[in-house]
């Protein structure tokens, strides 16, 4: 099934200065999965990169734009949409990964500049920034289980349904509360909602490399409990 996703968590950037449309803001994630601690972006593959944009464009805008590039380019890339917060700074961006080169950042950046998508030019932000980022973008999901759902195409990622939302504090509270009674294999969590047959459901979206319905499922159970 495909779902419309929103995605909220804390994510360390900092910017790059090269091969970049020159003058433009465009943050690398450092550290994309903090509660996965061996995972760190080694090459542009891994990497998350975010493209900073001058106005906050309708998401249809991006949608569109990256359908026209998909179209006329033979680049596989991933694109979605991201609100970032650093201090009191707000910025509009769209998070890209899956680059299969570095390289291709400047020539992506002209090529949504050809389909009327500006980017932010002149502004400095410079050093390690912490961040918090909303990502909103349609997915593939597949449903496992009850409230159970994985990535339909890359099964390090997984959504497991909660009773409730949760502001990001007690997201914050709620998932230190959990790793400190998990006794199985590392994850990564994020707050996370997807529409589905015109409901919302709110869920954690978690990534590891060792899925599984028990594993998943006994995640579920506990963020619930601590929720509770």
């Amino acid at each position: 099934m495909e779902v419309f996703v929103n995605l909220t968590k804390n994510d360390t950037v900092v910017a790059l200065d090269e091969k970049i449309v020159p003058g433009s803001l465009v943050f690398e994630s450092l550290n994309p999965f903090p509660g996965y601690y061996h995972e760190f972006p080694t090459d542009a593959s891994s990497m998350y990169i975010y493209l900073v944009l001058e106005n906050q464009y309708p998401l249809e805008d991006i949608l569109r734009a990256t359908q026209c590039i998909e179209k006329e380019y033979d680049w596989n890339f991933d694109a979605g949409k991201a609100y970032i917060s650093i201090g009191s700074t707000s910025l509009d961006a769209i998070r890209v990964r899956h680059l299969p080169s570095l390289d291709l950042v400047e020539k992506i950046q002209e090529a949504y500049g050809n389909q009327g998508i500006k980017f932010l030019m002149n502004k400095k932000l410079k050093g390690k920034l912490e961040a918090q980022v909303k990502i909103v973008k349609f997915l593939g999901l597949e449903e496992l289980d009850e409230g159970v759902f994985q990535n339909a195409e890359d099964s390090t990622f997984a959504y497991v349904q909660i009773p409730k939302y949760l502001t990001p504090a007690a997201f914050t509270k709620v998932s230190m509360d959990v790793k400190y009674n998990w006794d199985g294999h590392e994850f990564d969590a994020a707050c996370a909602s997807f529409y589905k047959d015109g409901v919302l459901y709110e869920a954690v979206r978690i990534r590891s490399d060792k899925m599984s319905v028990d594993y998943l499922n006994s995640i579920k159970k506990l963020f619930a409990d601590k929720i509770r």
